[in-house]
């Protein structure tokens, strides 16, 4: 029977399948962080259960970590205890940690990939909804809850029911300056923020073949911003050449065997996907958000809509709100929004690649006065790979702020936030109210889009900044 590529995957990791039940599946990989495992750890102690494979179990500190003085004790003191109690479990239950100072250390949808870990062809989960990260690479990656973390530590299964699969065909040639990021930002406008709720949704088309393994895995990350349990792209010659190598990854003579077994993770010429989309990007521009979810988001050039010519009545209820909250009124110009703050950085745009095409963008340039710009790396490995490139120099001497690796101002949960009533540009993945601190304001952007802004003090492009090289 025909099979998507979502559908290979499942199949192939069925432990045990009975009427009226949820499949059973096997988990290849489970990425541990300190925010969603503490009670998960809890139970296995009460139930006096062991991890039952700390081998393919990797823990990460990134959520709660601060990125200046890591040498120092944590300040806030329920970051500390997160972080405290997450050593406490993986030393008492034998899970490989990376901590802060460790040179893997880093946001853990980061470090799995650099690592080679994440393959194709795996199941992999984590208690983080950004797990889709990882289907860039071929693997049927999710986020799942705290209870479900604790069933996979325990067994290395989880019951689950079957997803419905969704194709998202992108074709056409980006132009100069336009990013996965704008890709993925002009695919949630399209379908909305519930389009892909149920769905996996697979990648396809010659604008994804032309990307990188860093793109790739920007659009699958915030697929679960459209609603999307995952996002997969079925692997190629872009995917061995970014594995090859790599610590975890097969090694000669496994891996030509290994590349002839991920050669068949491709979804059949007439398999059946529950839904099809198409979406023509040659005449895509740098997207950004405007309003407080990430659909709400228009072409940098334009203006912010007025809520009332929405046609949905729930659309044009948030759209109000959303301006309200953001402080914006329908007509303005998306390039006169000042800002006080850009962030780079995140699982979403926190790799070397991005840090490049930021550099490159505000090499020789200054950062506007009265702007911040902070620049989180998403892991040691790009942190230490920038800084041999020279990067962080170029960023020192605009003005930004070189950090060490965590998750950083894509959330409130560390102290790097936003003030009430600040705004900023980011390259995270979520625009939601106080989502990077208490009456902060987000706008979501590409790497390049954020480093122009960054220089002019207001929603800029690349292009508005021809006559402003130092």
């Amino acid at each position: 029977m025909a099979r998507t590529l979502a559908e290979k995957v499942w199949e192939s990791h069925v432990v045990r399948r009975a009427p009226g039940e949820p499949d059973l599946l096997y988990i290849d990989l489970h990425l541990v962080h300190e925010v969603t495992s503490p009670q998960a750890f809890d139970g296995l102690r009460l139930a006096g259960r062991p991890v039952r494979r700390p081998d393919l179990t990797l823990a990460t500190e990134d959520h709660n970590v601060p990125t200046l003085d890591i040498d120092l004790p944590i300040a806030d003191p329920v970051s500390r205890t997160q972080v405290e109690t997450l050593r406490r479990n993986c030393a008492e239950f034998d899970v490989p940690l990376h901590s802060l100072g460790d040179e893997e250390q880093g946001i853990v949808h980061v470090v799995g990939p650099q690592l080679g870990l994440t393959q194709p062809g795996m199941t992999v989960v984590c208690g983080d909804s950004h797990t889709s990260t990882h289907g860039a690479f071929g693997a049927l990656a999710f986020g799942i809850g705290t209870s479900e973390v604790e069933h996979v530590l325990a067994t290395q299964t989880l019951p689950l029911r079957p997803f419905k699969t969704m194709a998202v065909t992108i074709e056409g040639d980006l132009a100069a300056g336009v990013t996965a990021k704008d890709v993925i930002l002009a695919v949630i406008a399209e379908i909305g923020t519930g389009g892909g709720q149920g769905y996996v949704i697979e990648y396809r088309g010659s604008a994804v073949k032309a990307m990188s393994m860093e793109a790739r895995m920007t659009m699958c990350n915030m697929s679960i911003e459209a609603g999307a349990r995952a996002g997969m792209v079925a692997p190629d010659e872009t995917t061995y050449e970014f594995l090859k190598g790599r610590p975890r990854a097969p090694r000669d003579p496994d891996w030509d065997t290994a590349v002839q077994t991920w050669e068949r993770l491709r979804s059949d010429n007439d398999a059946h996907f529950d839904r099809e989309v198409v979406i023509d990007v040659a005449g895509l521009t740098p997207y950004v958000t405007w309003g407080t979810n990430p659909a709400q988001g228009a072409p940098l050039w334009s203006r912010v809509p007025d809520p009332a010519t929405f046609a949905d009545d729930n659309e044009r209820a948030a759209g109000y709100r959303a301006l309200d909250y953001m402080g914006l009124r329908p007509g303005t110009p998306l390039r006169d929004i000042e800002v006080d703050t850009v962030f780079l950085g995140s699982c979403t745009n926190g790799r070397i690649e991005d840090l490049r095409a930021a550099a490159a963008v505000i090499r020789g340039r200054q950062v506007t006065e009265g702007v911040r710009m902070l620049v989180v790396p998403g892991s040691v490995r790009v942190r230490l790979a920038a800084e041999d490139e020279g990067l962080d120099v170029v960023f020192k001497e605009a003005g930004a702020e070189w950090r060490n690796a965590g998750c950083s101002m894509c959330l409130g949960m560390n102290p790097d936030q936003l003030a009430p009533g600040e705004r900023s540009a980011s390259t995270s993945n979520r625009n939601f109210e106080g989502r990077q601190g208490k009456g902060g304001r987000t706008h979501l952007v590409s790497p390049q889009v954020a480093a122009a802004t960054a220089v002019v003090g207001r929603l800029a492009s690349p292009a508005d900044l021809e006559s402003t090289r130092g």
